[in-house]
């Protein structure tokens, strides 16, 4: 049975994500583990109002800013996935890590 650890990684500091994402790419293949990705989903444009004062109406020009998306997979290599996991990340990226156990092909549930 083997593991599938998956890094989803969100910032609206693209500059800092592609870093670390490189980083983290980087060092999966210097240990041999093998890896998927980095999967780019398209980039997310928000728009936050801005008010004045807490009457209604009273707003200034409203906020937009996009949030980019990288998605990484760690396939079967447990002790590198968890160096990743203990990682320090920059304060602007948003990291989600998800560990998934898949069982091979043809295996029969006890």
């Amino acid at each position: 049975m083997t593991y599938v650890t998956k890094l989803s990684l969100q910032s609206g500091d693209r500059v800092a994500l592609e870093e670390t994402v490189s980083e983290i790419k980087t060092l999966i293949e210097r240990k041999g583990a093998e890896c998927r990705g980095p999967f780019n989903d398209p980039p997310e444009h928000l728009t936050v109002p801005r008010y004045r004062s807490l009457a209604p109406g009273d707003r200034f020009e409203s906020w937009n800013y996009s949030v980019y998306a990288r998605r990484l997979e760690i396939h079967g290599n447990d002790h590198i996935a968890r160096q990743v996991g203990h990682m320090e990340f920059p304060d602007s990226l948003h990291v989600e890590i998800e560990v998934e156990h898949r069982k091979p092909a043809g295996h029969r549930r006890s």
